[in-house]
């Protein structure tokens, strides 16, 4: 294996250029070589902005390339499951968006061939490598705030997605909620055994008409007793919303929103700052360089992802779960979804 690892990335829309710019230009170790998409001109403009040798149409080429040794998987969740397969036949390493599928049956598929192959295989939770996040994690588990009894996770987006993205997004519990379950298993280093959701359609009649609700609270019983809450919307006036609080029995560590500046101005009307940066792009730039960085040097140094398949597949489960529960109003045990 070279110095560098030789990459190929799959899909040239918001996320795959995001990654080929933090590829390119921040991680030294890595050397993209191809990128991918069924829009050609998306490909070719994406490999002209970051000086990406060869852009192509058909992702195949990329897996049939035998310089490439990892692919980032960043094209649409229907793509994702079969292309991880193809992937480790071709005996490529492999990062994946999530999620990686809306069928159970199709993740363990996914899977098995990733075990088979003995590749690698990391799952794009990138909130897990957010400083402030990660620091909480770190103080839970070291015991700082003694025996974790209560988790909060407020997240909100500034404005819902396109119509047309929520018809097939798989729902708000599989596309929004899904980064909140992975980050209360991340920061309470335990399972959920239950989940109970409410939820509503309180930002706009059109989602409603398209199957799905915009307002939801969840809440998780995990199996060591802590109790969790989860609340989203996908519209908060003011801003992107992310925030996080563990409290326990010697303490409590909370995390708030990251706003462009920290400037506090007082007058007479009041005391005023910054609103919360605008939204995932922005709020979690660091992340997403963290996250690529840690796949690049497992590939390099043989070790395995800290976010690996099962915590791609957990979440989903958990997503169903909710859905369930929300359908039916009752508390709903993962293993009634296993």
């Amino acid at each position: 294996m070279s110095t560098k690892v030789n990459v190929g990335i799959i899909g040239a829309g918001r996320i795959g250029k995001l990654h080929a710019e933090n590829l390119a230009y921040r991680i030294p170790e890595a050397n993209v070589i191809a990128i991918a998409d069924i829009n050609l001109e998306a490909a070719q403009k994406c490999a002209a902005d970051f000086q990406i040798p060869s852009a192509v149409q058909d992702h195949v080429e990329i897996m049939k390339n035998p310089d490439i040794e990892a692919v980032i998987i960043c094209s649409s969740t229907d793509t994702h499951a079969w292309m991880i397969e193809e992937a480790a036949a071709a005996g490529k390493h492999i990062f994946c968006e999530k999620p990686i599928d809306f069928d159970l049956a199709r993740i363990d598929s996914a899977l098995e061939a990733v075990d088979k192959a003995g590749v690698k295989l990391q799952i794009g939770f990138n909130r897990r490598f957010d400083p402030s996040f990660k620091r909480v994690r770190e103080m839970v588990a070291a015991g700082k705030i003694g025996t974790p009894h209560i988790l909060r996770i407020t997240s909100r987006d500034p404005e819902p997605p396109p119509i047309e993205y929520i018809k097939v997004s798989g729902g708000i519990f599989l596309d929004m909620t899904i980064h909140d379950f992975d980050m209360a298993r991340y920061l309470i280093g335990d399972e959920v055994g239950e989940i109970y959701a409410a939820g509503g359609v309180m930002v706009d009649p059109a989602i409603g008409q398209a199957g799905d609700i915009d307002t939801a609270v969840i809440v998780l019983r995990f199996e060591n007793g802590t109790i969790g809450t989860i609340d989203n919307s996908r519209r908060a006036v003011y801003g992107y919303d992310q925030r996080v609080e563990v409290f326990g029995s010697e303490g409590m560590v909370a995390v708030s929103n990251n706003t462009p500046d920290t400037a506090v101005y007082s007058d007479a009307e009041g005391v005023h700052s910054s609103l919360p940066l605008f939204f995932f792009v922005e709020r979690y730039t660091e992340a997403y360089v963290a996250e690529m960085r840690e796949f690049i040097e497992c590939v390099q140094q043989d070790k395995t992802p800290s976010v690996t398949g099962t915590d791609g597949r957990i979440p989903v489960v958990m997503g169903y779960a909710a859905m369930r529960s929300y359908e039916e109003n009752r508390p709903v045990k993962l293993s009634e979804i296993e």
